[in-house]
């Protein structure tokens, strides 16, 4: 989730590039279609993803001739999102020639095709075709076999426990609410969830039913080992347990141990207390289910859980699937073992689309925790941290406030900006479509204009904190009163002047550029001067005002 910010030099690069198989030109000087661009993105991404350029002459040499169209970047890149399901930053970069914007479309992921209402799309010129069923399959072999789909040689019925498919069976037919599948057989269940191939026990079979003999013979690395340590010391652990069986057979009996060194956390604000457990029990799950569901079978290592008197540290083998990172993880799906995933996802426990990772977010913003963590993860391993002290018990009032309807309506991307915003961090272009519905409800207010706007959250939640003052300091100063402190410091250098630079020292809330407004404005009104080009510039007092001494403010 990094914010984009392409140089004027890797710009002009393009520009001299010839428009290929990554490049897109497109002068567009007032508007172009959505739905065209839909599909431009579509067929980009199924050819390895490029840039969509907008404003500049599609002959060479190119030029740049600016482009008015999407006037809203991050409300273009919300809407790509809504089509799509794909992130696609649009990124808007002012030249001397004009406005550009670029679109960067990434690749689509190994053994997966991006498609629009059913069309995988290419690009044949200026126009789009559907890809054919030959280069689709020659892209759905691109990851080879899924493991857990393959028969365990050797495995039979009776390396399943029947305990665990009945606890299986039990949650598909109530997910489904179909009652005629409680009164399955075993075999029924195992072939109807496509966990037997031609009667054969397949890996993802004993990976969720599997008793601990038959996982010791057959699957020994399909493994849970817990750890509670009260310290970061090096030594034994003060708990230990492994767990080698079936996921449906210790999938409650790993919660309960977890919880019970689940202290909760209490905070006293005004007549307003809150107490929150230290590990939300929906996160502990969902880490879990991503743990069993992602890890790479093939390699021999368990999967470690290890508890920490404020924090969850799940390791699991092999690093993220192909194509899936920290930035994209919410964003991106790439399922390394398709069909264990697909039987998870029978049975209600994991989305199909992926879901699990947005609900740990959600809950952490929600709590006043810190976001989940990969720090440590390398290609050979994911390492997950969830951290469970909370750090903002306003926050959560604020939150509760909001009420549980109104949140149900919020996505990832909402809690996301409102977790921005509530610790003064920069919103970036993706997340500033979001502020609109969040003012609309209340949540946030703007402070400024064009492009210095910044949010806050909203008056009415300082107030009902009784933090009228914190709202005043966030929203800073009102104009009048920056442009008399300018003045002011101007003042008292006197003749000498001051850069830009050491004015935006008096006024650090503001940028560089609203910085630079108020100093206009200040030379239009004939209160102040500029001397000098470039490093040299200062801005002066107007001498009439210099000698009037330090008057306050």
């Amino acid at each position: 989730m990094s914010i984009l910010n392409t140089s004027l030099e890797q710009l002009q690069q393009w520009l001299s590039e010839p428009e290929g198989t990554n490049l897109e030109f497109k002068e567009a000087k007032n508007n172009f279609h959505f739905e065209k661009l839909v599909q431009y993105c579509v067929a980009l991404a199924n050819e390895g993803g490029g840039k969509i350029i907008f404003g500049v002459t599609d002959l060479r040499p190119r030029r740049i001739v600016g482009t008015t169209a999407f006037a809203e970047p991050g409300r273009t890149e919300a809407g790509l999102y809504d089509r799509l399901s794909h992130r696609i930053p649009v990124e808007e970069i002012h030249t001397a020639e004009g406005r550009v914007l670029v679109v960067h479309v990434p690749p689509r992921l190994p053994g997966t095709a991006w498609q629009i209402e059913g069309s995988f799309l290419k690009r044949a010129g200026d126009e789009f075709i559907g890809m054919s069923d030959a280069e689709l399959r020659v892209i759905f072999a691109e990851t080879g076999p899924d493991f857990s789909a393959e028969p365990c040689p050797g495995a039979i019925l009776a390396d399943l426990s029947s305990e665990a498919i009945s606890t299986y069976r039990a949650r598909w037919a109530k997910k489904m609410r179909d009652e005629r599948k409680a009164g399955w057989t075993d075999v029924e269940t195992l072939t109807n969830a496509e966990l037997l191939v031609d009667g054969q026990v397949t890996y993802a079979a004993l990976i969720l039913f599997g008793t601990r003999a038959a996982l010791g013979r057959r699957l020994a690395q399909a493994e849970l080992v817990f750890e509670y340590r009260s310290s970061d010391a090096s030594g034994p652990a003060a708990d230990r347990e492994e767990l080698r069986e079936g996921f449906f057979l210790w999938q409650d009996a790993i919660w309960n141990k977890i919880n019970l060194r689940n202290d909760r956390q209490s905070y006293q604000d005004g007549l307003f207390r809150m107490d929150l457990p230290t590990f939300d029990e929906v996160s502990v799950r969902e880490a879990l289910l991503n743990a069993v569901a992602h890890r790479d079978y093939r390699l021999g290592g368990s999967i470690f859980i290890r508890q920490f008197m404020h924090r969850l540290e799940i390791v699991s083998p092999g690093g993220f699937p192909p194509g899936i990172s920290p930035e994209n993880i919410l964003d991106q799906q790439n399922p390394r073992n398709r069909r264990l995933a697909e039987a998870l996802a029978k049975c209600g426990l994991i989305e199909r689309s992926g879901q699990g990772m947005n609900l740990m977010f959600e809950s952490a913003i929600k709590q006043g925790k810190p976001l989940p963590a990969f720090s440590g993860t390398t290609a050979h391993q994911v390492k997950l941290t969830l951290k469970g002290v909370v750090e903002d018990p306003a926050f959560v009032r604020f939150m509760e406030r909001l009420g549980e309807e109104r949140l149900k309506s919020f996505s990832t991307y909402d809690f996301l900006a409102l977790e921005y915003i509530c610790r003064d961090k920069r919103l970036p272009e993706y997340l500033k479509a979001r502020v609109p519905g969040l003012i609309d409800v209340g949540a946030v207010e703007s402070v400024g204009r064009g492009k210095g706007t910044r949010y806050i959250l909203s008056e009415s939640f300082y107030s009902e904190l009784g933090a009228h003052g914190v709202h005043t300091r966030k929203r800073g100063l009102d104009r009048d009163t920056n442009k008399a402190l300018l003045e002011k410091h101007l003042m008292k250098r006197a003749a000498e002047g001051a850069p830009l630079s050491e004015l935006e020292q008096v006024l650090p809330a503001l940028s560089a550029r609203n910085v630079q407004r108020l100093l206009t404005e200040l030379r239009d009104e004939g209160r102040v001067f500029l001397k000098g080009k470039r490093r040299w510039a200062r801005w002066i007092i107007v001498k009439s005002k210099a000698h009037d001494g330090n008057n306050g403010l």
